[in-house]
């Protein structure tokens, strides 16, 4: 991985039959992936990585459409695409049995992955994570029931209106370097395009599908929360909390739904912590 002016460059790729992936890996020992989210990249992560790159083996990567990986007109970016592409990846990759931790969408991601496609995970983390119905924000709602609207509008004023809601991830303001380096890949023409084909693609279905099985879940699980997430508030996580019966909840003050960016150290620590302890248990 090299830093640039906007964010990171991530070193790899590997190419799936959903598209090209591109990655990273840091540090060496027992392996944790980590997924990022919509509309992120893994970029979102790098305050966490050297947390935990000193006793593990860190696997970052873009989602496709997202950041350095694959993008075009038609390629399947929905939460189905996204698993499969995951499953892919830890088997390219050569993990058995992970650990990992999905923020946002990337959580409906590694959950699909595990219940329906039967990747098996060490344990699992979620990071204000979509999982729980109903997921897509009222902000979102309105682009998906007027995309002609929104795909048409001038690209001045499509930012304007994505980035008053992008501001909204966090609790506190992120620097400007920063809030271009996770976001600027929406700008533009382009940026605008792809922002509503992959809004098309969310589907609160994709989550039902799995959703009935979490109960009989024995993978352990830990879920970090920003209690000031204005996307998914944490009454979602009080919610999985008592679906998932091996599960323990942190919630983080005064942190948003990129709580990342808002408790990096805190949030950094409980991943290692989770991620340091003895796993007793196996699958889904």
């Amino acid at each position: 991985m090299s830093e640039t002016a906007s964010g990171w460059r991530l070193g790899q790729r590997v190419s799936l039959s959903q598209g090209t992936v591109a990655f990273d890996v840091f540090g060496e020992g027992p392996p944790v992936v980590l997924v990022h989210g919509t509309p992120s990249r893994s970029y979102i992560w790098r305050n966490v990585v050297p947390a935990l790159a000193g006793r593990h083996a860190v696997y970052v990567f873009d989602l496709l459409g997202f950041g350095e990986s694959e993008k075009h007109e038609g390629m399947d970016t929905s939460i189905p695409a996204q698993s499969l592409a995951l499953a892919g990846l830890i088997d390219r990759w050569g993990l058995e049995k992970p650990a990992i931790a999905g923020h946002d969408i990337g959580g409906a991601i590694v959950l699909r992955s595990h219940l329906l496609e039967k990747v098996p995970f060490d344990r699992i983390a979620l990071v204000d994570a979509v999982v729980l119905r109903p997921w897509i924000t009222p902000t979102t709602r309105h682009k998906q029931s007027y995309p002609d609207a929104y795909r048409t509008m001038p690209n001045h004023i499509f930012e304007q209106t994505v980035i008053a809601h992008f501001r909204t991830a966090t609790a506190r303001p992120m620097a400007e370097a920063t809030f271009d380096a996770v976001f600027g890949q929406w700008r533009g023409e382009d940026g605008q395009a792809r922002y509503m084909r992959n809004l098309a693609r969310f589907d609160e279905r994709y989550t039902a599908e799995f959703e009935r099985l979490l109960g009989s879940m024995r993978t352990p699980v830990r879920i970090i929360w920003g209690e000031r997430d204005a996307w998914l508030d944490s009454t979602f996580a009080r919610r999985l909390h008592e679906l998932l019966p091996d599960s323990d909840l942190k919630l983080i003050p005064e942190a948003g739904h990129f709580v990342m960016e808002d408790a990096p150290e805190e949030v950094a620590r409980e991943l290692s912590d989770f991620f340091a302890a003895d796993a007793s248990t196996a699958g889904p």
